[in-house]
């Protein structure tokens, strides 16, 4: 069976227009997931950049209702995969099987030949099944038997991790956490906002009643006018200026590789058009920053028994680090 080709093809909207199609798509979200605005916004960074996340937190704080929202107001196909030991990689990324009547062997898609995946508990699955999503993560593709088979985009692995469980579980080697472009955390809700969730998810089965808002070829319209955003180049020195740091410190064992600075200067511009503008701020590269960095690094061992985590060193170096004069 031959590749499969990108059959969907992104529609050509002006700034103003793509602005508006964002603002709606972040309120209807809001409306659903209530008070976690700056989450929102970046889980969309994410989708809107060509990237991935990572969600970890504890359980019942909403990692698979964000998953499941976002989908829904997209017209895009969505699928979902319970991550478990006894998972196979092919269970992920489909398989070849002789059919008799045909006589001749015939792929069967896996999950992963989709537009949303919801990869759910992912730390959960053995090292060699987490791998099997590094090629479609990476490449947009899979390959089974030797053959290629491509992903259309818009292509969004959305997966889910509880940091409290320490038994039946596989922690994600460095080089898989490297492959998303951020980690979002959800936390537990304000009171106000937890009130709210009462009258809006009390009894009501609220996914079910949403429908698109965007449709496919208008997200990838979106992820096209992402490369029009202006970046100054002393950010991007200031982008680099923060890496470096990294790289230099005492306490990092594992530092920020070229893929972090690069999926920085995408979730910049992707965040400046979230909120509306067509250039990038000191600000939008501040907010990012752990986000984007914090599971990348690896501290070594000594400073990881003092519990000093990586988000802090990042703290550090951002009052440290000079923020251009002028852009």
């Amino acid at each position: 069976m031959a590749a499969t080709e990108n059959s969907k093809i992104s529609e050509r909207v002006t700034f103003e227009d793509t602005v508006s199609m964002v603002n709606e798509l972040k309120k209807q979200i809001a409306s659903v997931i209530l008070g976690k605005s700056q989450e929102i916004e970046l889980a969309l960074t994410a989708l809107f950049s060509r990237g991935h996340v990572l969600v970890e937190d504890l359980p019942g704080t909403g990692k698979t209702t964000l998953a499941k929202t976002i989908s829904c107001f997209l017209g895009v196909n969505f699928t979902r995969v319970q991550f478990t030991p006894d998972l196979m990689p092919s269970d992920v990324t489909g398989m070849s099987y002789y059919n008799p009547k045909e006589g001749e062997f015939e792929f069967r898609p896996g999950p992963v030949l989709t537009n949303i995946l919801l990869a759910d508990e992912i730390n959960r699955a053995t090292p060699r099944t987490q791998s099997a999503l590094l090629e479609s993560m990476e490449e947009k593709q899979v390959t089974v038997d030797g053959i290629t088979y491509n992903i259309e985009d818009p292509f969004l692995v959305l997966a889910t991790q509880n940091p409290i469980e320490s038994e039946g579980v596989f922690p994600l080697p460095f080089a898989q956490q490297d492959r998303f472009l951020l980690k979002i955390r959800l936390g537990y809700p304000q009171r106000c906002d937890e009130l709210q969730i009462f009258k809006v998810h009390g009894f009501a089965d609220k996914l079910s009643s949403l429908t698109p808002v965007l449709s496919a070829s208008q997200v990838l319209a979106v992820q096209e006018q992402v490369k029009h955003i202006y970046m100054d180049e002393s950010l991007a020195g200031y982008i680099l200026d923060l890496v470096e740091a990294t790289r230099q410190h005492e306490q990092v064992e594992l530092a920020l590789s070229p893929r972090a600075s690069l999926g920085m200067l995408r979730a910049a511009k992707t965040l400046a058009l979230l909120r509306g503008r067509d250039f990038v701020l000191p600000d939008d590269i501040k907010f990012l920053a752990i986000p984007v960095f914090s599971h990348r690094l690896k501290l070594k061992s000594a400073e990881t028994y003092k519990v000093y985590r990586s988000e802090d060193l990042l703290q550090e170096i951002l009052k440290e680090t000079a923020i251009p004069e002028r852009v």
